[in-house]
């Protein structure tokens, strides 16, 4: 989406097909909804009030941003969103994956939703096309999940010795599924044997890291997910016992 497109909506002159435009107040609420935490987000917070203020808009003069952290548990997604909408917002913005754009879709069909995600749009139903996404979402897309295959063979060109690499993931992200299918899938063409290991808690984290010592891992991939971004001090201290670990930032 273009900044001044996305100007426009924030400024209520959007031509976009939302009774909601009606009901926008004189000083435009933008709702800001992470999966993560927002000292995660201080680059893209900075960023965005930036290309804001380069368009003329200050937050807490010409507009308030209302900010929302999950803090990587995908559980409180749903209620952030009800509650953004309910707070009659001008336009929504979501970061953090797929996961967060989903359970703001859930939430409303009518107010404005700015996605920032790494995979299809198309293929994880946010919008019916990408050049004519339709509804009220629209959004930039990284396309970042398609390069999991290519992390992994970086991974074994890291530790060409390691017989057995390893792919973290969290099994309550969308992408869990392809994301695992695409390992395999590489994997057997480099004849490697694949550990995959799940975690979605602080708990879950320790055991997966136990397990890949059980069996030998050689080379770690971390996918890419706003929860092991949370948790990046105690990935990296528990992943020091394997010769290789790469973080995948999407």
């Amino acid at each position: 989406m273009r900044r001044r497109d996305f100007v426009t909506l924030i400024g209520g002159a959007a031509a976009w097909p939302f009774a909601a435009q009606a009901q926008q107040s004189v000083v435009p609420v933008v709702g800001w909804m992470s999966s993560s935490t927002d000292s995660t987000n201080v680059h893209l917070v900075a960023a965005f009030k930036r290309g804001l203020g380069e368009a003329g808009y200050v937050e807490g003069q010409t507009d308030s941003i209302e900010y929302r952290w999950a803090e990587g548990h995908y559980d409180r997604l749903p209620m952030i969103a009800s509650e953004l909408v309910r707070s009659q917002i001008t336009a929504l913005v979501t970061v953090g994956g797929t996961v967060v754009a989903l359970a703001a879709k859930a939430a409303t069909s009518t107010v404005p939703i700015i996605f920032v995600i790494g995979d299809d749009p198309v293929k994880a139903g946010l919008v019916g096309s990408l050049n004519r996404p339709g509804g009220n979402m629209t959004g930039v897309t990284l396309i970042s999940a398609a390069l999991i295959g290519k992390r992994i063979e970086l991974l074994r060109d890291l530790k060409p010795d390691a017989s057995t690499l390893g792919v973290l993931i969290n099994p309550a992200n969308p992408n869990a599924a392809f994301d695992t299918q695409e390992a395999q899938t590489v994997i057997r063409s480099l004849g490697k044997q694949l550990v995959v290991l799940h975690a979605d808690s602080e708990q879950t984290l320790n055991v997966a890291f136990d397990r890949s010592g059980q069996a030998s891992v050689g080379a770690l991939l971390v996918s890419n997910d706003a929860f092991f971004t949370t948790r990046r001090e105690q990935i990296t201290a528990l992943g020091s016992v394997l010769k290789a670990l790469v973080a995948d930032e999407g």
